[in-house]
C-alpha cells in the first residue's frame, strides 16, 4: 500500500493522455481455471508529459478510494464500490466516477468471465507509450508490461463482478 499523505491528488483530466484498456485471460497463481484480466493504462502522451499522465491516473485512483500497490479490492463485497464492469456484445466497459472506458474482449475472455462471474482489473499509473489502442500487442509484450513489478506495484487492483444489461 502507498501512503497518500505526500501525494498530490488534484485530478486534471487533460493530463491523463490517451487511456486504453486491454483484455486477456490466463491462469492466476494458486487458482484453477482461467481468469479474465483487464489492464487500464495511459500512453503517457499528455501535453504536459508522461509524468503528468502518471500523476493524473494516480489522483483519479486515490480520489476514488483505491489504493495503489498490492491490495486487491473486491468490488462484490462493497455495494457502493466506485468501479463497475459491464460486459455486453463482446465489449467490457469499466466505469468509475469521471471515467468510462471500453474494450473488445476475445471469446476466451468471455468464457472465463462467464465461468467466474468476475474479472481482475488492474489500473496502473505506469505509462505504456508503445501500446497504441486498436493495434494488437504480442503476448510477449503484454507479459513484459503487465507482469512487470513496476507495473503491478504502481497499480490499483480490483476484482470486479460482471454485470450485464437487464432485459
Amino acid at each position: 500500500m502507498t501512503s497518500t499523505s505526500s501525494i498530490d491528488t488534484t485530478f486534471r483530466a487533460a493530463d491523463l493522455g490517451t487511456l486504453a484498456v486491454i483484455a486477456w485471460s490466463g491462469e492466476r497463481a494458486g487458482e484453477e481455471g482461467d481468469m479474465p484480466f483487464l489492464l487500464a493504462y495511459s500512453m503517457g502522451d499528455s501535453p504536459a508529459g508522461p509524468d503528468a499522465s502518471e500523476q493524473a491516473v494516480r489522483a483519479l485512483l486515490l480520489n476514488n478510494g483505491l489504493t495503489i500497490g498490492t491490495t486487491v479490492h473486491d468490488g462484490a463485497r462493497h455495494p457502493s464500490f466506485p468501479v463497475s464492469l459491464l460486459v455486453e456484445a463482446g465489449q467490457a466497459v469499466v466505469s468509475m466516477p469521471l471515467l468510462n472506458a471500453q474494450c473488445p474482449v476475445p471469446p476466451e475472455w468471455l468464457v472465463a468471465a462467464e465461468a467466474r462471474g468476475n474479472a481482475y482489473f488492474v489500473f496502473t499509473t505506469r505509462p505504456w507509450p508503445t501500446a497504441t489502442p486498436g493495434r494488437p500487442v504480442t503476448e510477449e509484450q503484454l507479459a513484459q508490461f503487465a507482469g512487470a513489478e513496476e507495473t503491478l506495484t504502481a497499480a490499483a487492483h480490483c476484482l470486479l463482478p460482471i454485470r450485464r444489461i437487464r432485459s
